[in-house]
């Protein structure tokens, strides 16, 4: 039974990048996986695309032959792909039983209102694939009231839409601490706590937003948002190996990945992939990301070199038992030996176009 995820969100909020991520991420812990290109307008990707739509349509033929704009242009070559789905059927059973992250585009038409997607996905499922969408915003959204609750509304939307186990992500959270204070606590964001702490905030934000017609409008939504006590966010920071860690924990649980697909001969990460108690510890957010950022990522930088060099001492070790003073020469003049150790490190790194 294949497993995939819908990597979902609004332009800009990096949902190429965790693409390309957590690709590299998942062959790091030994999972085979595949990338999907369903964006027409995608014409460089940062990851191995193993099948693009831009191979059945691409965005510019669309709007040289239709007379379309851009928007109108992604949501017709949808529904290209809806109407030829035997193309993509055909590449993904090629792909075998590989994981496979289905990057798509950015319009939200496409999972708020729009059918072809939905449609395409009731497809993919009835071939045996087990998915889970993965909803991507920028964290920027946090710093005005009026962005996060519109998110708020966008999330809940595609949560209803798609139909689909559903994990909401708030990207680049590394780069959180760069923006104005938050007047609360990150928890509050990510656990969706009590909207009604945020209206007097909201209302501070604009003297439009202050009117008693807002001050309804407002509340309504609000307890819109909480009535259906659906929506709650996970945070990612795209390059850490642990954010990454635990998110991909998160969606395998989601989807029923974690509940059998692993193999036996399990390397040392992905162990670490269903075992809660090998994860760092639950730091608070607020003081990982925000107060105390700098301290835990240098505490994870010493980590990575304590390892490194614990790998290099066992790949001396190793080599001194099966090849003694020639190999040991050979690693201390640089030369690679006939036979490597394999890495069972992580680094997942942001590839430049």
């Amino acid at each position: 039974m294949p497993f995939g995820q819908l990597v979902l969100g609004s332009p800009g909020a990096g949902k190429s990048t965790y693409c390309d991520g957590m690709h590299q991420f998942m062959g790091a812990i030994g999972r085979q996986c595949s990338v999907v290109n369903l964006d027409p307008a995608n014409d460089r990707t940062s990851y191995p695309c193993a099948l693009d739509i831009r191979d059945l349509v691409t965005l510019e033929e669309i709007m040289s032959d239709d007379r379309l704009g851009p928007n109108g242009g992604i949501l017709y070559a949808l529904e290209e792909l809806e109407h030829n789905f035997e193309w993509l059927e055909t590449g993904l059973k090629e792909l075998g039983e590989d994981y496979i992250l289905f990057d798509c585009p950015g319009q939200v038409e496409l999972y708020t209102h729009h059918t072809s997607l939905r449609n395409i996905i009731h497809k993919l499922q009835k071939m045996g694939y087990r998915l889970v969408s993965v909803h991507l915003s920028d964290c920027f959204c946090l710093t005005q009231p009026s962005l996060y609750i519109s998110n708020l509304l966008l999330a809940l939307r595609a949560m209803l839409q798609m139909d689909l186990p559903h994990i909401n992500v708030l990207s680049k959270i590394d780069k959180l601490h760069q923006y104005d204070p938050l007047p609360f606590n990150l928890d509050f964001y990510t656990e969706v706590q009590d909207l009604n702490y945020l209206i007097p905030v909201l209302e501070q934000e604009s003297p439009a937003l202050r009117s008693e017609k807002f001050g309804r409008l407002n509340q309504a939504i609000a307890d819109l948002v909480q009535r259906f006590g659906l929506v709650s966010f996970e945070v990612l920071a795209v390059e850490n190996k642990k954010s990454m860690m635990h998110l991909l924990r998160v969606i395998d649980r989601a989807g029923g990945y974690v509940f059998g697909a692993e193999g036996a001969n399990d390397s040392v990460w992905q162990v670490a992939m269903r075992n809660e108690s090998s994860l760092l510890d639950v730091q608070d957010l607020q003081d990982r990301w925000i107060d105390n950022k700098e301290f835990y990522d240098e505490l994870e930088r010493k980590e990575e070199e304590e390892q490194a060099k614990l790998r290099e001492e066992q790949a001396r070790a190793q080599a001194e038992a099966m090849g003694g003073n020639d190999i040991l020469d050979a690693l201390a003049s640089g030369s690679a030996p006939t036979r490597s150790v394999p890495d069972s490190g992580i680094k997942v790194v942001r590839k430049k176009k």
